[in-house]
């Protein structure tokens, strides 16, 4: 197949940050292509326009409309325009967009197109029980209710979205996978060292941390938290820093045990999971997060939010623990158990491996994505 993605986002030197959207997308194309399909990447939200090629991938970074008011609404028809050249000229023969602000909302193209749930605002301001803006409500259901056909990351995800833009849609669950070569399993590590990565936003339960291992330091006073990834504003204050709202939540003592790495490379990212004894996730809203998958792949021990996704990747005591990120002292109880336990931190490691071998290996996941593309198209 030739297979299209249209995204704000991937990990590329040549086009800006990425997150979780971007790093799915980018080990799902390289399964793709180990199965000799045709990719092209269509990023917006660029500042520039621009067309190369790599790796046999066609790259189109697109520049946003900028009208006040109109600036999405002419950036889509930018995108209809491209879209409808890149199907007609057989570049393209199906199209995948994320849920993410409904890009294709008012995108009219004769291409096929497939919706990957990865979670929508509408998603997250449900999850979050935040206001949500009208606007981005208003694309969101378009787009959802336009899609040929439905793919979910989870099966939380597919049904929740349902609920939120009051369809019922049929979808398909196919999870997010990792390339098993990018994240080999790491017998080593720097001790007493609890990693968290991924962005520091609210969301991801990053104002719960602070108190979490308030209560870890408290009983091992030598752990140390590392934190990789980018800083954000906070939806809910308007402050602009997560990062600066955490460190008053930390005791004095504990703050100086923590360190703020800020953003890296995604080829960086295993070098610092490699260096955990525990990985966190207290997070309250998510689809099914890849950083959990890349720390289960590089065989560290997981202590992780219970919250609806969570028990479609881990089996609590197997695998990983669950905890609710709002029960501080247990969570930090779990952490400390897997300090002071290097034989279960061991074995969970292993079965955390095996989940990702068995389950979310990119092979495995390439090819029920193709399955069911061909299905629904």
């Amino acid at each position: 197949m030739k297979i299209g993605f249209l995204t704000i986002e991937y990990p590329h030197p040549k086009i800006g940050n990425s997150g979780g959207i971007g790093t799915a997308i980018y080990s799902l194309v390289r399964g793709l292509q180990a199965l000799g399909h045709q990719i092209t990447i269509i990023v917006y939200g660029q500042p520039q326009d621009l067309i190369f090629e790599d790796e046999g991938i066609l790259f189109y970074v697109v520049k946003n409309k900028e009208v006040k008011g109109l600036s999405m609404y002419l950036t889509q028809k930018k995108l209809q325009r491209l879209l409808n050249t890149l199907y007609y000229e057989k570049q393209i023969e199906v199209l995948e967009v994320p849920d993410w602000q409904g890009v294709t909302a008012y995108v009219n193209t004769q291409c096929p197109i497939v919706m990957r749930l990865h979670g929508s605002d509408t998603y997250f301001c449900a999850l979050e029980n935040r206001k949500l803006k009208w606007r981005n409500q208003l694309y969101e259901k378009l787009a959802y209710k336009k899609a040929t056909g439905i793919i979910a990351v989870s099966d939380y995800t597919g049904n929740k979205s349902n609920q939120v833009f009051g369809r019922s849609r049929q979808y398909r669950v196919v999870p997010n996978g990792i390339n098993l070569e990018n994240f080999t399993p790491s017998t080593t590590s720097d001790p007493h060292t609890i990693l968290y990565f991924g962005t520091l936003i609210r969301k991801k339960g990053l104002l719960e941390l602070p108190l979490i291992f308030n209560k870890i330091h408290e009983k091992h006073p030598e752990a140390q938290l590392v934190l990789v990834g980018k800083d954000a504003a906070d939806v809910l204050t308007g402050n602009r820093s997560v990062w600066k709202m955490m460190q008053p939540l930390f005791t004095a003592s504990a703050l100086r045990k923590v360190q703020y790495v800020g953003a890296v490379p995604y080829d960086e990212m295993r070098q610092w999971i490699a260096k955990a004894t525990v990985c966190v996730f207290p997070t309250f809203a998510e689809a099914l997060p890849v950083s959990w998958l890349e720390a289960m792949a590089v065989q560290k021990p997981l202590v992780a939010s219970n919250i609806g996704w969570a028990s479609e990747i881990i089996t609590h005591g197997i695998d990983g623990f669950l905890v609710h990120p709002t029960h501080h002292q247990e969570y930090a109880d779990m952490v400390v158990q897997l300090l002071e336990n290097p034989a279960l931190a061991k074995t969970m490691a292993l079965e955390a491996r095996t989940t990702i071998e068995k389950r979310f290996r990119i092979e495995k996941v390439a090819a029920q994505w193709v399955a069911t593309y061909q299905e629904l198209l």
